[in-house]
């Protein structure tokens, strides 16, 4: 009680008190509707196997699929003061859009450097929550070979910036990749390389929100 009249909550994304995010704000964020990109879980005109997005690229993982549309004042709140609230409110839109997988659950892992400055671990929190409702085991077999940062890069750079970023200790047959945001697919791509390299045979992501390309 104290806290809160210290530091009052405000919804991340309108300011409104007393929640990390708010009903209205919930209830605004933007649903990923199909038809979708069966690989990648593009929003698309009508159902493909490959959209423009993911065709013609070599992705490690079977498919990605997406809850809501990336909002970004509430992914930033989330990942950089550490909401961690935002993880429940999160896994039950993803369990509202979403299918159960079926899987080994497996977060990607924060870079360490920005997991001491902010003290959250977004991926992580999200797939505990995750664990939780759909009733899946969860492994934690990736470790960061590095974590230099992707904000403000193109896709390209994105890709070849994060090239060989992950490990992994040997890693369950059939594994369903954690992240809080889908934006290029080049961290996810990464990340389930890592996998299959370490024994996954399948592997599919699922994320919180998703950067939606528009023409």
């Amino acid at each position: 009680m104290l806290l809160e009249l210290v530091l009052p909550r405000r919804c991340a994304v309108c300011g409104a008190p007393r929640s990390d995010i708010c009903g209205s704000c919930v209830a605004g964020l933007v649903r990923i509707e199909p038809p979708l990109c069966a690989r990648c879980g593009a929003p698309t005109a009508w159902p493909v196997a490959r959209c423009a997005e993911c065709s013609g690229r070599r992705l490690a993982f079977a498919t990605a699929r997406a809850a809501v549309e990336h909002e970004p004042a509430l992914v930033r709140a989330w990942k950089e003061l550490g909401l961690r609230r935002v993880a429940a409110v999160a896994a039950d839109l993803v369990v509202e859009r979403l299918s159960r997988p079926d899987g080994v659950l497996v977060p990607v892992p924060p870079d360490p450097e920005r997991l001491l400055r902010r003290g959250a671990d977004t991926s992580g929190a999200l797939a505990r929550e995750l664990a939780r409702r759909w009733r899946l085991p969860l492994a934690a077999p990736l470790a960061r070979a590095h974590g230099r940062r992707q904000r403000g890069l193109s896709r390209a750079e994105r890709r070849r910036n994060v090239a060989g970023a992950f490990v992994s200790r040997p890693a369950p047959e059939r594994i369903v990749l954690v992240d809080d945001v889908y934006t290029s697919g080049a961290t996810a791509h990464a990340a389930a390389f890592a996998l299959r390299r370490a024994g996954a045979r399948e592997v599919h992501v699922v994320t919180f929100a998703r950067a939606i390309r528009r023409a």
